[in-house]
């Protein structure tokens, strides 16, 4: 492992690896909050694909994306994003909405240089994709929505755990296990609590009108969370949006990695 800083002593860089595929984090300071990162390079000498920005969704971090990131890598370079008080990100001294984490994203857009990137969303990620498209056109002209939540009647706290708790079944032990974990000892019950009203208060119908950048939804086959039928309606309120189903419940991206891999991909060079 290798650490390197630089001259603005802002962004720190490490080496790690899952299995023979390494990757690189490192760590921005936007004013008063901080993303950490993590950059898959490329695995191919010919890169067929734009890069690749990956945000999780609430309570988890971008570790949710571990496999579908890996598979990713084959195409283009992947970013993935712990968003402020999620993952390794510190917590921020002030309340951030789903635009704060899109303005945060864009940011990071910029710093880094990224032209026209794919950026993808899961669950709460979905949200602050969005807003990410809605607020910064001239940045993002293709954007994927994974299991985007929330349906129209599951606006509610009780409704929503008790999705949230059938869903859980349904996950593998291993995602259950590292959910929790980033849920009670990197986001904490308290922050999370924070920005539950952020996540229930966002209208995704009312979003994808306003939004020009080409839309792939994507849903998985045994997700509780966000039914089908939810997934097709809404890409169809996007002015250019693509739906398709993977096997799988919410946390799809472990169920058909590199079936979302091949998508995201097809869906790049749309």
């Amino acid at each position: 492992m290798s650490r390197r800083h630089t001259s603005r002593g802002e962004v720190r860089y490490r080496r790690r690896y899952i299995g023979t595929v390494e990757y690189h984090t490192s760590r921005s300071g936007y004013g008063d909050a901080s993303m950490v990162a993590y950059r898959f390079p490329c695995q191919v000498p010919e890169k067929s694909g734009p890069d690749f920005v990956l945000v999780h969704g609430i309570g988890v971090s971008a570790r949710s994306y571990g496999p579908t990131a890996v598979a990713l890598a084959q195409h283009g370079d992947v970013h993935l994003l712990d968003l402020p008080g999620y993952g390794r990100s510190p917590r921020p001294d002030r309340d951030m909405t789903i635009e704060d984490h899109a303005a945060m994203v864009g940011r990071y857009l910029k710093e880094k240089d990224l032209d026209h990137p794919v950026v993808v969303g899961h669950s709460m990620g979905t949200q602050v994709v969005a807003e990410l498209a809605a607020d910064f056109p001239e940045e993002v002209d293709h954007i994927v929505l994974i299991a985007p939540v929330v349906v129209p009647d599951a606006h509610s706290l009780p409704k929503l755990g008790a999705l949230l708790l059938a869903n859980g079944l349904r996950e593998p032990p291993r995602v259950t296990g590292m959910a929790l974990y980033d849920y009670f000892f990197r986001a904490g019950v308290p922050y999370m609590a924070q920005q539950l009203p952020h996540l229930l208060g966002t209208d995704m119908e009312q979003l994808a009108a306003g939004i020009d950048a080409k839309t792939l939804v994507i849903c998985g086959e045994a997700d509780p969370i966000v039914p089908l039928e939810w997934g097709r309606r809404l890409a169809s309120l996007f002015p250019e949006g693509w739906f398709a189903s993977v096997p799988g419940p919410h946390a799809t991206m472990f169920a058909a990695p590199q079936r979302i891999a091949d998508l995201i991909d097809e869906h790049a060079h749309r």
